[in-house]
């Protein structure tokens, strides 16, 4: 909305529609002062008159940008006109607009005020000069009050349409901030599910790639088929199940419903012995210790089965065949939270021959996406090389309550 005043230097120029407002008041104004009746001892305007009379409209110009200035302006020029003993009627047009836009324009407390001095100046002026005419000051009093009570209604309106049209920006614009956060949710939920499911299966299918070519290459003539043989049935038994949970994880993607209407379930504490036995087919030694009940609430046992997922995927990844790894998995009665710990020792030693793939342990998408894992259920997650000993930790904490309690 344009501001209703403009600024020339210091000069306030009025509004095209307030020159014009005033032009029409001015004309209504000149019709009473030639066509009214002629109050007893008044008579019509002369020239001084005539200028006081349109001075007396031209200053409702500046009604919006000024309109306590515009009102003493309008009294200024009407108390020497009516000193004068011009014809009375022909101000009251300017007064009425000018009474109107200060009760508009308010606040409330001046408009009384101001009003509540006009009439009491009024009823003094005339009820001294001639006691007789009360009837006057009452018609007078009467049609200023009804005047102000119209600005001011008109001024609450107005106030209560601007609260409705702020009301209604302001809950379009939280509409729009919670859908771009709803968007930007799900893609990162997408993400993390995507990259904890084919980032596992992708680091086992290469560790077990990386051993079945070591095997082929190593000694031609002395090659161990069954060895040749377990690591392409883990590579086999890896994409189908990476094949299968990825299924599952996009009908749940699909239906939105936390997995109701999917084939199968979501992961679980169920699923660790699985994770387990996939990253030994790697080459890594695990040793998983589960001492809690297997009926955790679902959100927390998915949350737990896919830090141990990625930490086996770092831990295979980073550390490579023969690395050791300890999983343990326990429900504390007193806190009424389980806890997830995954440590592995680092590197196997010298007496084997670590993979390419090996590498310095460095946190990204994987460890940030374990901390967002935690963070959904209320948790939380610390993840870093352990401060005694070679090799790296990865302990969460996640509250929950036994399911029958949930």
């Amino acid at each position: 909305m344009p501001s209703p005043i403009s600024v020339q230097g210091r000069f306030v120029v009025p509004l095209r529609r307030d020159m014009a407002l005033a032009v029409a008041v001015a004309a209504m104004s000149a019709g009473l002062a030639l066509l009214a009746d002629v109050e007893v001892g008044a008579h019509r305007p002369d020239a001084v008159g005539w200028v006081l009379l349109m001075a007396n409209c031209a200053a409702l110009a500046w009604r919006r940008p000024a309109p306590m200035a515009t009102f003493v302006a309008v009294m200024a020029f009407q108390l020497p006109y009516h000193g004068l003993q011009n014809v009375h009627h022909a101000p009251v047009p300017a007064t009425v607009v000018a009474v109107y836009s200060l009760a508009f324009a308010g606040p409330r407390l001046r408009t009384v005020l101001v009003v509540g001095g006009l009439l009491g100046g009024l009823t003094g002026v005339l009820t001294t000069v001639d006691m007789s005419r009360a009837m006057d000051i009452l018609r007078v009093s009467g049609w200023v009050i009804a005047v102000a009570l119209f600005g001011e209604a008109a001024r609450v309106h107005r106030n209560y349409l601007s609260a409705i049209v702020e009301r209604a920006e302001r809950a379009e614009r939280t509409r729009e901030e919670t859908a771009a956060r709803r968007v930007v949710e799900e893609r990162l939920r997408i993400a993390r599910d995507l990259h904890d499911l084919l980032a596992h299966s992708i680091t086992l299918i290469g560790v077990q790639t990386s051993v079945a070519a070591h095997l082929l290459v190593s000694d031609p003539d002395r090659l161990d088929r069954k060895a040749v043989a377990e690591a392409l049935d883990g590579i086999a038994g890896t994409c189908r199940h990476a094949r299968a949970e990825l299924r599952t994880t996009l009908q749940v993607l699909r239906t939105g419903d936390g997995g109701q209407d999917a084939t199968g379930p979501l992961p679980g504490l169920a699923g660790l012995e699985g994770l387990a036995e996939a990253a030994q087919s790697a080459g890594a030694r695990v040793r998983l210790e589960v001492v809690a009940e297997l009926e955790v609430p679902q959100a927390v046992g998915a949350a737990a089965y896919r830090i141990v997922q990625q930490s086996l995927t770092n831990a295979v990844q980073h550390a490579g065949p023969g690395v050791r790894v300890l999983v343990e998995v326990r429900y504390d009665e007193d806190a009424e939270a389980l806890s997830v710990s995954v440590t592995d020792e680092g590197p196997a030693g010298r007496g084997r021959q670590p993979l390419p793939a090996a590498g310095p342990r460095r946190e990204g998408y994987g460890i940030a996406g374990m901390r967002e894992r935690a963070r959904s259920v209320g948790g939380l997650l610390t993840a870093g090389h352990r401060p005694c000993a070679a090799g790296f930790a990865v302990a969460a904490v996640l509250p929950c309550a036994r399911e029958a309690d949930a």
